[in-house]
């Protein structure tokens, strides 16, 4: 079945002469990484292609090669509508409105739906960068440098620089041939895992000064007020959920980031045998077994109410 839809991909993309590459809204370096090393590698196989993310490329982002074509809104018409690294369409932020369906969706996440005419999806993939790296080479003959410093920048960013649970010695030794094809893997790691703004690191305080924790559950909470007296300007949580994730007397940690026009983003991470994906999933959301995801309507406190009730009762049926 595998060998069918890589086929069927090889096809759209030999026929295809526009083509619109996206990904999810608050862009993560995976998603980041898949826009840029498919589109880029798409442009160098003489394909006219639009890269689209709803809100740009974060600033911790902004040195890798491409970066700086990333926009906001698509224009014209396309041959072929990819979605690289999200679970659904209600993720990409409204950039496909108007243009139909999608012909291709390739993704690792285990909560994807399958919302595309064609789904390459692999949730044993460590990050959508490694399915891509297969997909590129079936039309390309190398890996160029900045297709490779792209692709290595995704398997940084979703395996936290190579220690979640579900590595593979395979994700390794592509990240060699990556790094043999011109990627910089130091370079990438300190921008992605390392270095934070002073903003950041101001907002991450915010957080860290409402830390609350009740048995094997931990949480914090991100206002609108928060990001304004910090000074940062992103839509996230400033990557403040790793810090709690590393917290040994916990085995859930939640942020509850607030948004714009009334939404709440919940991100929950998990220690090992511990699937929070499915809770996500109760909320509409998804992501992986020890990363997940949801936004919703509503206030702060309430939303906190509900799920914290909703986790701690997954936990004590496990």
């Amino acid at each position: 079945m595998k060998n069918e839809i890589l086929n069927e991909i090889d096809r759209l993309i030999t026929s295809a002469r526009r083509v619109l590459v996206t990904s999810h809204i608050r862009p993560d370096g995976d998603a980041v990484g898949s826009v840029l090393g498919f589109g880029l590698a798409l442009e160098e196989a003489g394909k006219e292609v639009q890269m689209v993310l709803a809100d740009g490329v974060p600033k911790n982002y902004r040195h890798l090669p491409g970066s700086d074509r990333v926009i906001k809104r698509p224009e014209g018409e396309f041959d072929l509508l990819c979605v690289v690294d999200s679970s659904d369409l209600v993720r990409i932020g409204g950039v496909l409105e108007g243009y139909g369906k999608p012909q291709l969706n390739i993704d690792h996440h285990i909560t994807n739906i399958n919302f595309a005419q064609i789904n390459l999806v692999n949730p044993q993939a460590v990050s959508t960068t490694e399915i891509l790296a297969d997909i590129i080479l079936m039309f390309a003959n190398l890996i160029s440098q900045p297709v490779a410093t792209a692709l290595l920048n995704g398997l940084i960013s979703d395996t936290l620089g190579f220690r979640t649970t579900n590595m593979t010695s395979g994700a390794l030794r592509l990240a060699a041939d990556l790094m043999d094809a011109g990627a910089d893997l130091p370079h990438l790691y300190n921008n992605a895992l390392i270095n934070r703004s002073f903003a950041a690191t101001m907002f991450w305080g915010k957080g860290l000064a409402q830390l609350q924790r009740n048995d094997s559950v931990v949480w914090t909470t991100l206002t609108m007020e928060d990001r304004k007296q910090a000074g940062y300007h992103g839509r996230d949580d400033a990557d403040l959920i790793t810090v709690l994730s590393a917290i040994v007397e916990t085995e859930i940690a939640i942020i509850f980031v607030e948004q714009p026009g009334g939404r709440v983003k919940v991100s929950w991470r998990s220690k090992p045998g511990i699937d929070v994906s499915q809770i996500a999933l109760k909320f509409g959301g998804g992501g992986h077994p020890a990363a997940a995801g949801a936004e919703f309507k509503g206030t702060v406190d309430d939303i906190r109410q509900k799920v914290l009730k909703t986790t701690t009762d997954y936990i004590n049926q496990l």
